[in-house]
């Protein structure tokens, strides 16, 4: 009898971790435009997540590890974690560089000094909430060179993200390593079919329109902003990585194996 009660409460306070309420695992994106709707990997995510369970995307075009917090955005992020206790487990997938390289105004920052500091104090206002933090390295740039290589123009940015996921002891999903490596297997032809428009006619006069417009990705070819098959085929990368890194998450996704 004494150890029937004792393996009765064990199951009561076990399933007290968990309110009995609880939905199931929630994903929050935060980002640029690589990761936000209609321009980034986060639709095809997001469309991907199995029954029960929820994405948010709060990634948005032109921000950079710096404007993110600085326009109120992600104060938007703090606001959804409030909810935790809703959910099993709420992880934050998190991906800047892109705007903090040199050259933006307002939104550059250094990749020594301000970008890590950045990127630890998203690290560490997630933590705070009970959530789990997951940094992922910056999509690559679709920019091939002579070689027919890809130019590496993140890399001191993924480096850093590295550096902090390591210091804080989270989660770092190395997109930019193998998103790299993906397009360099499948070639600049293949690689230019994920673009948000088809590749324009060589001797057709170059735009002189910005990429952006109010700080979202305007309709037409790039290399770096992504159409539906970018997303997907970017997304599902994702996936896999963070299905391997984290085992709690598989059984998440309709694609991934469980």
């Amino acid at each position: 009898m004494q150890r029937l009660l004792s393996f009765l409460a064990m199951v009561i306070l076990c399933a007290g971790t968990v309110p009995a309420h609880a939905a199931g695992l929630r994903f929050i994106l935060v980002g640029d435009s690589t990761v936000a709707e209609k321009s980034g990997w986060g639709p095809g995510f997001c469309a991907d997540v199995a029954s029960g369970v929820t994405c948010v995307n709060l990634a948005r075009g032109g921000r950079s590890s710096k404007s993110y917090r600085e326009d109120g955005t992600w104060k938007q992020v703090l606001d959804q974690l409030k909810s935790n206790a809703k959910f099993q487990q709420t992880y934050v997938l998190i991906q800047f560089g892109h705007n903090d390289q040199p050259g933006k105004p307002g939104r550059s920052t250094d990749v020594k000094t301000e970008f890590p500091v950045n990127m630890k104090g998203f690290v560490d206002e997630v933590k705070a909430t009970g959530a789990v933090p997951i940094l992922v390295t910056p999509l690559s740039r679709r920019s091939f060179d002579s070689s027919g290589h890809i130019h590496d123009s993140l890399g001191p940015w993924a480096d850093a993200d590295v550096q902090v996921g390591a210091d804080e002891k989270i989660t770092v999903l190395d997109l930019h390593a193998d998103s790299i490596a993906a397009l360099n297997a499948m070639g600049k032809d293949e690689a230019d079919t994920l673009a948000m428009a088809p590749r324009p006619d060589p001797n057709a006069p170059a735009p002189t329109t910005s990429t952006e417009r109010n700080g979202e990705a305007v309709a037409r070819f790039d290399g770096t902003h992504l159409g539906a098959k970018g997303a997907a085929f970017f997304a599902h990368m994702v996936e896999n990585e963070l299905t391997a890194a984290v085992p709690a998450t598989k059984g998440s996704f309709k694609l991934v194996a469980k």
